[in-house]
Protein backbone atom coordinates (compact mmCIF):
# COMPACT_ATOMS: atom_id res chain seq x y z
CA UNK A 1 0.00 0.00 0.00
CA UNK A 2 1.23 3.71 -0.88
CA UNK A 3 1.68 6.30 1.47
CA UNK A 4 -1.12 8.48 1.33
CA UNK A 5 -2.14 12.24 2.42
CA UNK A 6 -5.90 12.84 3.41
CA UNK A 7 -6.91 15.68 1.86
CA UNK A 8 -10.14 17.00 2.61
CA UNK A 9 -12.52 18.74 -0.36
CA UNK A 10 -14.99 21.04 0.15
CA UNK A 11 -17.38 22.27 -2.29
CA UNK A 12 -18.38 26.37 -1.78
CA UNK A 13 -20.99 28.17 -3.74
CA UNK A 14 -19.30 30.23 -6.34
CA UNK A 15 -20.33 33.76 -4.91
CA UNK A 16 -18.46 36.23 -3.11
CA UNK A 17 -17.97 35.40 0.38
CA UNK A 18 -18.03 32.16 0.55
CA UNK A 19 -14.13 31.94 0.55
CA UNK A 20 -14.26 34.09 3.80
CA UNK A 21 -16.98 32.12 5.41
CA UNK A 22 -14.95 28.54 5.65
CA UNK A 23 -11.45 30.44 6.28
CA UNK A 24 -13.47 32.20 8.92
CA UNK A 25 -14.76 28.86 10.80
CA UNK A 26 -11.67 27.49 10.52
CA UNK A 27 -9.53 30.02 12.18
CA UNK A 28 -12.15 30.00 14.71
CA UNK A 29 -11.34 26.62 15.16
CA UNK A 30 -7.55 26.97 15.30
CA UNK A 31 -7.32 24.91 11.81
CA UNK A 32 -4.03 25.19 10.81
CA UNK A 33 -3.72 24.79 6.69
CA UNK A 34 -1.16 23.28 5.56
CA UNK A 35 -1.69 23.57 2.15
CA UNK A 36 -4.81 24.45 -0.23
CA UNK A 37 -5.88 24.48 -3.70
CA UNK A 38 -8.77 26.13 -5.48
CA UNK A 39 -10.44 24.98 -8.17
CA UNK A 40 -14.16 26.22 -9.58
CA UNK A 41 -17.03 25.95 -12.22
CA UNK A 42 -19.38 28.81 -12.82
CA UNK A 43 -21.41 27.21 -10.14
CA UNK A 44 -19.54 26.12 -7.50
CA UNK A 45 -15.83 25.69 -6.31
CA UNK A 46 -13.76 22.86 -4.74
CA UNK A 47 -11.55 23.68 -2.00
CA UNK A 48 -9.07 21.74 -1.29
CA UNK A 49 -7.02 21.17 2.41
CA UNK A 50 -4.48 19.33 3.99
CA UNK A 51 -4.99 19.72 7.77
CA UNK A 52 -3.24 17.95 10.70
CA UNK A 53 -6.04 16.64 12.00
CA UNK A 54 -9.12 15.78 9.16
CA UNK A 55 -11.56 14.08 11.74
CA UNK A 56 -11.72 16.91 13.70
CA UNK A 57 -12.01 19.26 10.21
CA UNK A 58 -14.22 17.25 8.43
CA UNK A 59 -16.63 17.38 12.32
CA UNK A 60 -16.56 21.00 12.09
CA UNK A 61 -17.26 21.70 8.24
CA UNK A 62 -20.18 19.55 8.82
CA UNK A 63 -21.79 21.19 11.52
CA UNK A 64 -21.32 24.56 9.38
CA UNK A 65 -23.16 23.12 7.06
CA UNK A 66 -21.00 22.82 4.10
CA UNK A 67 -20.53 19.35 1.93
CA UNK A 68 -16.82 18.21 2.74
CA UNK A 69 -15.40 15.04 1.69
CA UNK A 70 -12.12 12.92 2.42
CA UNK A 71 -9.83 11.55 -0.37
CA UNK A 72 -6.44 10.01 -0.53
CA UNK A 73 -3.11 11.67 -2.06
CA UNK A 74 0.24 10.86 -2.48
CA UNK A 75 2.75 13.39 -1.50
CA UNK A 76 6.16 13.46 -3.27
CA UNK A 77 9.27 14.83 -1.56
CA UNK A 78 11.14 16.95 -4.11
CA UNK A 79 13.61 19.43 -3.83
CA UNK A 80 12.63 22.53 -3.52
CA UNK A 81 13.63 23.69 -6.49
CA UNK A 82 13.07 24.81 -10.41
CA UNK A 83 12.11 21.77 -12.68
CA UNK A 84 12.01 18.98 -9.57
CA UNK A 85 8.74 17.85 -10.10
CA UNK A 86 9.41 16.87 -14.16
CA UNK A 87 11.00 13.23 -12.90
CA UNK A 88 7.94 12.66 -10.99
CA UNK A 89 5.43 13.38 -13.85
CA UNK A 90 8.16 11.59 -15.93
CA UNK A 91 7.96 8.13 -14.72
CA UNK A 92 3.93 8.46 -14.37
CA UNK A 93 2.77 9.19 -17.53
CA UNK A 94 5.99 6.42 -18.88
CA UNK A 95 4.14 4.17 -16.83
CA UNK A 96 0.98 5.27 -18.19
CA UNK A 97 -0.44 6.20 -14.59
CA UNK A 98 -3.49 9.61 -15.09
CA UNK A 99 -2.25 12.58 -12.78
CA UNK A 100 -6.23 14.02 -12.62
CA UNK A 101 -4.23 16.99 -10.35
CA UNK A 102 -1.46 17.93 -8.32
CA UNK A 103 -0.75 21.01 -6.04
CA UNK A 104 2.58 21.98 -3.99
CA UNK A 105 3.70 23.34 -1.00
CA UNK A 106 7.53 24.11 0.36
CA UNK A 107 8.26 22.60 3.62
CA UNK A 108 9.65 26.09 5.33
CA UNK A 109 13.69 25.79 6.30
CA UNK A 110 14.12 22.11 5.04
CA UNK A 111 15.04 22.77 1.05
CA UNK A 112 12.40 20.56 0.23
CA UNK A 113 8.46 21.14 -1.17
CA UNK A 114 5.70 18.47 -1.72
CA UNK A 115 4.06 17.65 -4.66
CA UNK A 116 0.66 16.41 -3.61
CA UNK A 117 -1.28 14.55 -6.46
CA UNK A 118 -4.14 12.76 -7.21
CA UNK A 119 -3.84 10.24 -9.56
CA UNK A 120 -5.98 7.12 -10.93
CA UNK A 121 -4.23 4.82 -8.88
CA UNK A 122 -2.53 5.87 -5.44
CA UNK A 123 -0.86 2.04 -4.94
CA UNK A 124 0.72 1.68 -8.83
CA UNK A 125 2.33 5.23 -8.83
CA UNK A 126 3.32 4.88 -5.21
CA UNK A 127 5.34 1.86 -6.32
CA UNK A 128 6.19 2.74 -9.56
CA UNK A 129 7.76 6.01 -7.89
CA UNK A 130 9.41 4.05 -5.17
CA UNK A 131 10.88 2.23 -7.58
CA UNK A 132 12.72 5.13 -8.82
CA UNK A 133 13.97 5.69 -5.31
CA UNK A 134 11.54 8.67 -4.93
CA UNK A 135 10.39 9.15 -1.59
CA UNK A 136 6.82 9.30 -0.71
CA UNK A 137 5.69 11.86 2.07
CA UNK A 138 3.08 10.61 5.01
CA UNK A 139 0.87 12.69 6.90
CA UNK A 140 2.57 13.06 9.93
CA UNK A 141 5.80 14.23 8.03
CA UNK A 142 4.50 16.88 6.47
CA UNK A 143 3.37 18.52 9.78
Amino acid sequence: MAKVIEQISVFLENRPGSLVEILELLAGQGIDLRAYSMAETSDYGIMRIIVHDSGAVMEALRAAGFTARKTEVLGVLIPDRPGASVETFRLLSGAGINVEYTYAFALAGSGQAVLLLRVDDNARAGAVLSGAGIALAQHREIF
